[in-house]
């Protein structure tokens, strides 16, 4: 009998593994709640199930939810919100949790694959906060699952955005973790390292160009940077993603995890309220980077290996916090009742088509609120704007947005029915008196780039979870006296 040829051996396993036949990057998307009128969660499981996604991320582990997802084949990755963090001080207080929210629906044949302690906990950039037990909680939690039986079907690590590295280094090979959470950063990746569990990153390409100043074409897969161009040691860097990929993994290398799987949980571009956020390139930037995840080309640090990416997000959601940057309430491929803004092929093929409209959608009355043009006291006109927007959602009336070229008196009026529609038009003509400023109309009035939108009709009473804070526009409404009749 011929001895094996190791070196051969070794050749043939490495072409199995990177073929792309057996082991293959992952696109899932992340679906977030926080909408005044929002898509019933049996209407979004249709959606994704249009669409052939098979991995999806919520933000609301709500029981309507997720039992939505019950028998659908979709595996879930669920989170315990930042704000509770500081609850979970044992693991039996895990597993409460755990029995909770991850038990009770694998008994209803809900796929739980992950589990995201907070997100981004770490990260100064946007929460403005860190949640310094978040460590603590992961192995909490992961000890939980592992007592429940559920540790090698499920895994729990932390999300993390770009800022985990120290700023303005200049190629991949030399970032590493902040000084302040490096401690925590090898403790975590130690976690994961005992339990196989991926490390995860969320990546805003459009503000890495932004806030560094670099050409907007490092932003995109396809990108024609004429000057911006990393060279690492033999290794090319032409846009962000893989520049920012390879940067954590040095980072992950040098606190004692070179060979963790990182998985991107969250990347995308937004449509509106920043700079360079549009339509057209948020179309390009999927069009480039789904097709290099689709086929397994790795980045130049881990050439021909696997990355699972979740799109960042599914709907726009008005509700979201604008202390957290207004523009990422449009990160949306759909807009909130469900049809696509722009192509994408969610598959990575490259195809350029629509993904499916979400069926059974019913909108509101064609009705809008707009302002009746009395500028005879703009204070007064001003401060009903200031208040339409505290419950309405006026982002894209920022410099930059689709709706900052309005005039004054259609700024007014953008942000009156964006308060109308935000409340569902209730309470008749009362929603729109502004102290005698607005008034109904059925003409639409939007124009150029600037939609007014009209509200999808809610079939769900509102149900915050575990990690959803609704804002109640009723209550607001009604706090509101002077818009009241009198």
């Amino acid at each position: 009998m011929m001895n094996p040829n190791p070196f051969l051996a070794l050749m043939i396993i490495t072409l199995f593994l990177f073929s792309g036949n057996v082991v293959e990057g992952i696109i899932g998307i992340n679906w977030g709640r926080m909408t005044s009128q929002r898509l019933i969660p049996s209407t979004v499981v249709d959606l994704f199930l249009q669409n052939r996604i098979t991995n999806v991320k919520v933000s609301s582990s709500s029981v309507n939810v997720m039992q939505a997802f019950s028998g659908s084949g979709i595996g879930l990755t669920i989170s315990i919100p930042n704000e509770d963090l500081h609850e979970y001080i044992s693991t039996k207080i895990a597993q409460e949790w755990v029995q909770k929210y991850v038990t009770r629906f694998l008994e209803e044949n809900v796929d739980i694959k992950y589990v995201h302690i907070g997100t981004e906990p770490l990260s100064p950039t946007f929460w403005n906060v860190t949640y310094d037990n978040a460590v603590d909680v992961l192995r909490f939690v992961q000890i939980a699952l592992n007592e429940a039986g559920y540790g090698n079907k499920i895994k729990a690590t932390l999300t993390h955005f770009t800022d985990i590295l120290k700023p303005n280094h200049s190629k991949p090979s030399q970032a590493e973790f902040r000084d302040d959470i490096k401690k925590k950063m090898i403790e975590q990746l130690e976690i994961l390292k005992e339990n196989n569990s991926p490390a995860v990153i969320d990546m805003i390409p459009v503000h890495f160009v932004n806030v560094n100043n670099v050409d907007l074409e490092f932003a995109f897969v396809d990108g024609n940077s004429t000057y911006f161009v990393v060279d690492d040691n033999g290794l090319k860097y032409t846009n962000v993603f893989d520049f920012m990929y390879d940067s954590v993994l040095w980072a992950m290398k040098k606190a004692g995890a070179p060979d963790l799987k990182l998985v991107v949980a969250g990347i995308g571009w937004p449509t509106d309220g920043y700079p360079n956020a549009n339509i057209a390139n948020a179309e390009r930037f999927w069009k480039g980077l789904l097709p290099k995840v689709a086929s397994n080309k790795g980045t130049p640090l881990r050439p021909g290996a696997p990355i699972d990416l979740n799109i960042q997000n599914l709907c726009d959601e008005n509700k979201f916090r604008t202390k957290y940057g207004a523009f990422q309430r449009h990160w949306g491929i759909y807009r909130h009742d469900g049809k696509p803004k722009y192509k994408i092929d969610i598959s990575g093929q490259g195809r350029d088509i629509y993904p499916t409209t979400a069926r059974g959608v019913t909108y509101m009355p064609k009705r809008w609120c707009i302002f009746n043009g009395d500028i005879s006291n703009k204070p007064k006109v001003k401060q009903a704007i200031e208040t339409a927007c505290e419950v309405g959602d006026c982002t894209s009336l920022m410099p930059g947005g689709s709706c900052s070229g309005l005039d004054f008196n259609e700024q007014v009026s953008y942000a009156f029915n964006r308060f109308f529609q935000a409340i569902a038009q209730k309470y008749d003509d009362d929603a729109c008196q502004f102290e005698g400023l607005g008034k109904i109309v059925t003409d639409n009035p939007s124009t150029g780039t600037c939609t007014f939108p009209v509200e999808i009709l809610a079939a769900e009473v509102a149900d915050r979870g575990s990690s959803i804070t609704a804002i109640n526009a009723e209550t607001k409404l009604h706090s509101l006296g002077q818009y009241k009749s009198s």
